[in-house]
């Protein structure tokens, strides 16, 4: 899935001494960006490092859109992530995760299914 999208967004590395997370975000047009992928190295997982680099994205993007939107799994660690920083529910997608990858994916325990969508407002 992230060969659909990596060539059409902006990649974004936040580092203190290695790198401690990556984003990719995509202009999906109409004022609306999608934060696409959004990964923390393990080690620095439960750090704020995942939190600094959406507020840092919300501000960087303030200018050039309206809204910012997360496709996320129907997961109990992702959710209450971005609802912590400030997205709330849009929509679901169902079967995303059953229809678009070949293997299924496991969080925590739980087979991904539905793609929640998520916003936050810009401006």
């Amino acid at each position: 899935m992230i060969g659909r999208y990596l060539d059409r967004g902006d990649m974004f590395v936040l580092e203190e001494d290695s790198v401690k997370c990556i984003a990719v975000v995509t202009d999906e047009g109409n004022g609306v960006v999608e934060l696409k992928n959004l990964a923390t190295t393990p080690s620095a997982q439960r750090k704020g490092y995942g939190k600094k680099m959406v507020q840092f994205l919300m501000n960087y993007f303030a200018e050039k859109a309206d809204v910012m939107r997360v496709g996320t799994g129907d997961s109990p660690l992702t959710i209450p992530f971005y609802e912590a920083c400030g997205f709330e529910y849009s929509h679901q997608i169902n079967n995303f995760f059953t229809d678009h990858y070949p293997e299924p994916i496991f969080e925590n325990g739980k087979q991904l299914v539905h793609m929640i969508v998520m916003e936050k407002r810009l401006r």
